[in-house]
C-alpha cells in the first residue's frame, strides 16, 4: 500500500490536534507526518505513534516532498499558503472557509458526494461543522424522497469556538457560581447559563453568516441549487459536540417508520431513537466519537403531508472538522486519486 508524507498546517490548535489523533487512530497510511505551526511554536515537541516530532514553521517550502495537507488555520492563512502546497504537488484538504464556495473546489463529505472528489484542482474544502452533522443524516433522506425544504435550529457547543471558547465556559462557569464578575471575550455575551443567538457576523438578510453556510455549503454539497433552507444557529453552554433540530419537506411522501429503516442502514449514522426509554442523541454521549447520533424522529404536523422532523447531534471537532478531513484523505486514496 501507498504511503503519503502528511503535513497538519496549524498543528496545535483545536482542530489540528484533533487530525494528528485522527491520523494516529484511522487507516491512512502515513510515512511521516510534519507538524507546522506559528512561530512562537517552532521547535515544541509532540507525540505521534510514539515518536516525538519537532513542530516546524508554517511557510511555503515546508511543503516541499508533501503529498498530503491538513490545513486547521485561518481564512486568510489558508488563502496565501494552499496555493503554495499546490504549486508544490501538495493535495490540500482545508478546514476553513476560504475554498468551500469556489467553483473550481469541491466541498465534500465523503459519505454523502465522494463523487465529487474527482474535479479537485489541488484543494478539497472540508464543510462547516454544522453543515457536515447536517447533511450525513439528510442525504439518505434525499435519496429516498427528495428534499424541497429544510428548516435548521443548530445548538453550538463553545468548542467551535476553539480552545478560547472552551477556556471561557470554564472560567466563567467557576465566576458565576462564586458570584464574580463576567467578561466576556470569546463571545459577544456572557456564555455560561446562557444561550446566544449570534456566530459569525450578521449578513445584511440579518442572517448570520454561520446560518447562511448551511443554506450555502448545503446546496453545494447535495447538488441543488434552489434548495429552500432557513437555519438559526445558537452558542450554547456546552464544551463539545453540536446538537441540531431539522425540520424536512420532501418531493414525496416518507413515513417517520421509513426514516428510521434508511437511518439505521445509513453510512455515519448511528439511530437513537427510543422515545419509551428515554433514548435520544445528546452531546454527552456523541463527545469523542464520529458518528451521527440521530432520533426523535416524527412526522411533522405542521405542513402539507411530505415532512419530518428529527433531532441529530455529532462531535463538531471530530467528524465535523478533523476526522472528516482525514476521511477525505482515505476515499482519494481508495478512489486511486493520491
Amino acid at each position: 500500500m501507498k504511503e503519503y508524507t502528511v503535513a497538519i498546517v496549524g498543528a496545535l490548535g483545536a482542530v489540528g490536534s484533533e487530525m494528528k489523533k485522527a491520523l494516529e487512530e484511522r487507516s491512512l497510511p502515513v510515512k511521516k507526518l510534519k507538524l507546522l505551526d506559528i512561530q512562537e511554536n517552532v521547535g515544541k515537541k509532540i507525540a505521534f505513534k510514539g515518536e516525538e516530532l519537532e513542530v516546524e514553521l508554517s511557510c511555503g517550502e515546508a511543503f516541499e516532498g508533501v503529498d498530503i495537507a491538513f490545513f486547521a488555520v485561518s481564512d486568510k492563512v489558508s488563502r496565501i499558503l494552499a496555493p503554495e502546497a499546490v504549486k508544490r504537488g501538495c493535495l490540500v484538504i482545508d478546514n476553513s472557509s476560504a475554498w468551500r464556495m469556489d467553483e473550481n473546489t469541491p466541498l465534500v463529505v465523503p459519505e454523502v458526494n465522494p463523487e465529487a472528489l474527482k474535479d479537485h484542482h489541488g484543494i478539497i474544502a472540508n464543510p462547516n461543522c454544522s453543515t457536515i452533522i447536517a447533511m450525513v443524516p439528510l442525504k439518505p433522506l434525499h435519496d429516498f424522497a427528495g428534499l424541497k425544504r429544510v428548516i435548521a435550529s443548530t445548538y453550538q457547543a463553545v468548542s467551535g469556538a476553539g480552545i478560547a471558547g472552551l477556556e471561557e465556559l470554564r472560567t466563567q462557569t467557576a465566576q458565576v457560581l462564586a458570584g464574580e464578575p463576567i467578561e466576556p471575550k470569546a463571545f459577544a455575551h456572557q456564555i455560561a447559563f446562557n444561550l446566544i443567538p449570534h456566530i459569525d457576523y450578521f449578513e445584511d438578510n440579518a442572517y448570520s453568516h454561520e446560518e447562511m453556510k448551511m443554506l450555502r455549503e448545503g446546496r453545494k454539497i447535495l447538488g441543488l441549487p434552489d434548495l429552500k433552507v432557513a437555519c438559526t444557529c445558537v452558542r450554547v453552554p456546552v464544551f463539545r459536540s453540536h446538537s441540531e433540530a431539522i425540520t424536512i419537506e420532501t418531493e414525496r411522501p416518507i413515513t417517520p417508520e421509513q426514516a428510521k429503516e434508511i437511518l439505521a442502514k445509513a453510512p455515519g449514522v448511528k439511530l437513537v431513537d427510543d422515545i419509551a426509554g428515554n433514548c435520544y442523541p445528546m452531546p454527552i454521549d456523541t463527545s469523542d466519537q464520529d458518528l451521527i447520533f440521530t432520533g426523535r424522529i416524527r412526522e411533522d404536523i405542521s405542513g402539507s403531508g411530505n415532512g419530518l422532523t428529527f433531532w441529530c447531534c455529532g462531535d463538531q471537532i471530530r467528524k465535523g472538522a478533523a476526522v472528516n478531513a482525514v476521511q477525505i484523505a482515505e476515499k482519494m486514496a481508495e478512489m486511486g486519486l493520491i
